[in-house]
């Protein structure tokens, strides 16, 4: 990826530990939304990430903003990706007679207390929309190239547009009608809606993806195959396939790998979030 000339996004802050326990989390918005299904999202299975976060983890940290002089090439990508989806989504609401508010993204390690609860590294990024913040532990870039097989700057930024997509989807409303969708159905029609919402969250991600390039041409070659590996290495087939040996499609909470690399690449191909509306999409996702 081309970021050289990317505005460094000032949204970005930092945790420091502060020891103590974990208490038990307290999820809101339809309960996987905020927090289980993102970490499944990374590999980890609902019932081990319940385990985790009612655990003995120490290490909770605590906000606080990352300097603009930090010369940590990650933190400086992290920071530059993010200004990237503050333009495009900048402009892309305001093209909507809408006002974009740009999302915090806390970069911790270990463990952390967001508006959703406690939550451990393990449970991968997440976004939530009690507080509007997307959460990252750095060292997932190293799972997500090694264990995952997605290596590359942008198998790094996809992970971050994938979150951001579901501020989006916070900030239209989307998130809320999803949570009562899910609050009115059993275990399965729940998890379908979570598929519906994570799949338009490749969709949008796919969509800034688009406008970024298209505006400032920060893909280079072999990037977006990059980005389609990521989408693809996550996908509930693959993860249950290499974990239990056995892929149950009734507990699907994100879509398979082909859905995931099918929505993230009519994003990118068609720019546009109208093209993204997984809900009226159906059985046919």
């Amino acid at each position: 990826m081309k970021l050289d000339d990317s505005r460094r996004s000032d949204n970005v802050e930092e945790g420091s530990s502060s020891g103590g326990g974990i208490r038990g989390i307290h999820l809101g918005l339809g309960g996987t939304l905020a927090v289980l299904v993102v970490g499944y999202f990374m590999g980890v299975s609902p019932a081990t990430l319940l385990g985790l976060l009612n655990g003995d983890t120490q290490g909770v940290t605590t906000a606080t903003p990352v300097p603009a002089q930090n010369n940590d090439p990650q933190v400086d990508f992290v920071r530059a990706v993010l200004g990237e989806t503050e333009d495009v989504w900048g402009a892309y609401f305001r093209d909507m007679g809408k006002t974009y508010v740009r999302p915090k993204l806390h970069l911790f390690g270990r463990s952390v207390d967001s508006a959703c609860g406690l939550a451990s590294s393990a449970a991968g990024p997440f976004y939530c929309p009690g507080d509007q913040k997307v959460y990252i532990d750095l060292s997932f870039y190293r799972q997500l190239a090694t264990q995952f097989g997605a290596p590359g700057d942008f198998a790094r930024a996809y992970v971050i547009a994938h979150e951001v997509g579901h501020h989006v989807q916070n900030l239209l409303g989307i998130t809320d009608r999803a949570s009562r969708l899910e609050q009115e159905s059993g275990r399965v029609g729940a998890n379908k809606v979570s598929v519906m919402v994570e799949l338009q969250a490749d969709c949008f991600a796919g969509v800034w993806a688009e406008q970024a390039n298209a505006a400032r041409k920060i893909l280079e070659p072999g990037d977006l195959e990059s980005g389609l590996q990521a989408a693809s290495s996550v996908g509930d087939d693959t993860l249950q396939r290499r974990e239990q040996g056995t892929v149950v499609p009734d507990s699907f909470t994100h879509g398979t790998s082909g859905q995931r690399v099918k929505w993230f690449r009519r994003g990118f191909e068609s720019g546009k979030i109208e093209n993204c509306d997984t809900f009226n999409a159906g059985a046919s996702l």
